[in-house]
């Protein structure tokens, strides 16, 4: 005889596990393969390059203790140049960037001028090189004479990166404003809000919080390209990377500056991710708390006060949508 049926208990985990939830032995497995051919791979690189015939050249020039010693206070000093390049052009263009994308969106016939000045503004600032741009202003601004015009190549680095990455990150706003349902700015304006508000307090802060992980990206890009400014003679480190190549011949210190960039830019790769995953399991709906402990929990835990909400929910969705008067 066939026992009652148990959609909520024992049997029905077995069936079905929720998204976050594995296997304790397949876990393990997993976890003991993937290390296995992560040491198999690296090993097999190792070996190669080890057993390469440049290997004790490049050792000697690019890994010298010495060298590193020598030149690691210096970058350590240095650094701090491209610390502050790239926190004061980001504090510009985050505003700048936001403004070139509202004004991107503005709809009707009148605005078509506005719009069309923010598309040619995009586009040449993302089809030149960076280094170009980079070139023109730090060598030919100071060039014209003009008076109160500083001639600073700080400055002028500042300036073409907040010129070079407003545009991208404009393009970046602009898609989490079209992300937005219109229906959201439709609700708004039938609230009684004006265009404008429903912008402002509506559409912009979805749209900012939907766009905070490439946000992220486009900053860990302005980090690194915060040493092309050495090209124009401002005194960061890769400019003292260069100083101190050519004094010893030797291509440590590249190695360490690399270091240091990893130092700057993969915690803030790590943050990126963290904040996609977050807002992945936020969107798909991957956990919720339970209404029975307030435990934190994939859905549908098997518990009975999970069960019982969610099917009264699915009910009374059901019941809303063939409902004639939500036509």
């Amino acid at each position: 005889m066939t026992g009652p049926a148990d959609p909520g208990g024992v049997t029905g985990l077995r069936r079905f596990r929720p998204a976050g939830v594995r296997d304790r032995n397949g876990g393990h497995r997993s976890t003991l393969i993937a290390l296995g051919s992560t040491v198999v791979v690296f090993g097999l690189l190792l070996a190669v390059v080890l057993n390469s015939p440049g290997w004790p050249l490049i050792q000697k020039s690019f890994l010298n203790a010495t060298y590193l010693a020598d030149s690691w206070p210096r970058q350590l000093e240095a650094i701090g140049t491209n610390v502050q390049l790239f926190l004061m052009a980001e504090v510009i263009i985050l505003p700048v960037a936001l403004l070139l994308a509202v004004l991107r969106s503005l709809p009707g016939p009148a605005f078509f001028p506005v719009r069309l000045l923010a598309v040619l503004y995009t586009d040449f600032f993302r089809g030149v090189p960076s280094v170009l741009i980079i070139f023109i202003l730090g060598f030919g601004m100071p060039t014209l004479g003009l008076p109160g015009v500083p001639i600073d190549p700080f400055f002028w680095g500042v300036v073409s990166l907040v010129l070079i990455y407003s545009a991208y990150v404009s393009e970046v706003y602009r898609a989490g404003i079209e992300s937005v349902h219109p229906s959201q700015e439709a609700a708004a304006r039938s609230l009684g809000l004006s265009r404008a508000q429903a912008l402002r307090h509506v559409v912009l802060p979805q749209a900012v919080r939907r766009v905070i992980p490439p946000l992220l990206n486009d900053f860990i890009g302005l980090q690194k390209d915060s040493a092309l400014v050495s090209f124009i003679g401002v005194a960061e480190v890769f400019r003292q990377v260069q100083i101190d190549e050519s004094a010893s011949f030797n291509f440590t210190p590249y190695l360490a500056t690399a270091a240091l960039f990893l130092l700057l830019t993969v915690p803030l790769a790590r943050l990126t991710d963290w904040l996609a995953a977050r807002s992945r399991q936020r969107q798909h709906g991957g956990f919720a708390r339970c209404p029975r402990d307030g435990a934190t929990r994939p859905r549908s835990c098997g518990s009975k006060a999970c069960t019982s909400r969610s099917a009264s929910s699915r009910s009374s969705l059901g019941s809303i949508w063939r409902s004639p008067s939500t036509k």
